[in-house]
């Protein structure tokens, strides 16, 4: 048996998510389902995360084990061949049976983006938040300074969080401007469930003026969900890259 990791990359707009769930469309159904076929027998996949419907991957990390004798290149022509039009298999490599997709993380990178042009935009509505509003940017920089570091989290992430230890570390924050409106951009140790989605919610936000910047060191020390801001939509969020120890 040899273990496989697979960069993967998908539109998360049809899928109800990527964990497996009875009855829907996921991800993990589709990998596991292309395997199957070619193992004739079910092979599990296993991820770096999970992630919610309608939340976009640009470097998704998978591993899976098999016996089947095909090269790097060969895995990733013949999943893709396989696979549906909204996944695609960017890289895969041979690793070693110690490396885990989930555990041996080190660090992601989430992106959030936003389009800010007053007109919707047909061809974007899946894949970015329109927000038509006039926004402080500088404000909204101010406020990402205080979320870098040590934190507990609990504030900005779902009540439905099982977690018990919420303290992660957010290596960077930072807001960019691109041709068609704004985009988060959020590299940490770990994230807990929709952390990124009401940061941004948040952020949004300080840029209105409904809070000041300066409000968030108050909220992540209240540790309650009520004092940050909404959670902003699944479809402007991209699990963009997962780092590991190599």
């Amino acid at each position: 048996m040899r273990r496989w990791k697979c960069t993967i990359a998908y539109d998360g707009t049809y899928f109800a998510g990527y964990q497996i769930q009875p009855n829907k469309r996921t991800v993990q159904g589709e990998l596991e389902r292309v395997l199957g076929t070619m193992h004739k027998e079910a092979i599990r996949v296993t991820a770096s995360g999970r992630t919610d419907a309608g939340v976009h991957a640009h470097g998704q990390v998978i591993h899976f084990d098999s016996s089947l004798s095909l090269s790097p290149e060969g895995w990733k022509k013949a999943l893709n061949a396989m696979l549906p039009d909204d996944v695609t298999v960017r890289e895969v490599e041979q690793v070693h049976d110690s490396f885990h997709a989930r555990y041996s993380v080190i660090a992601k990178e989430y992106r959030y983006k936003i389009r800010t042009a007053e007109e919707r935009d047909v061809f974007s509505r899946h894949y970015a938040y329109h927000f038509p509003y006039p926004l402080d940017t500088e404000a909204m920089k101010q406020a990402l300074v205080f979320v870098k570091g040590t934190h507990d989290f609990t504030s900005f992430c779902s009540a439905k969080t099982d977690m018990e230890n919420r303290v992660r570390t957010i290596y960077e924050a930072t807001l960019c401007v691109t041709d068609d409106g704004l985009e988060f951009r959020w590299i940490g140790n770990g994230f807990l469930y929709n952390m990124v989605r009401i940061l941004v919610g948040t952020m949004l936000e300080v840029g209105q003026g409904k809070r000041s910047s300066a409000s968030i060191p108050r909220i992540l020390e209240g540790k309650d969900r009520q004092l940050a801001g909404k959670t902003a939509p699944a479809h402007g969020l991209y699990l963009w890259k997962v780092v590991y120890d190599n």
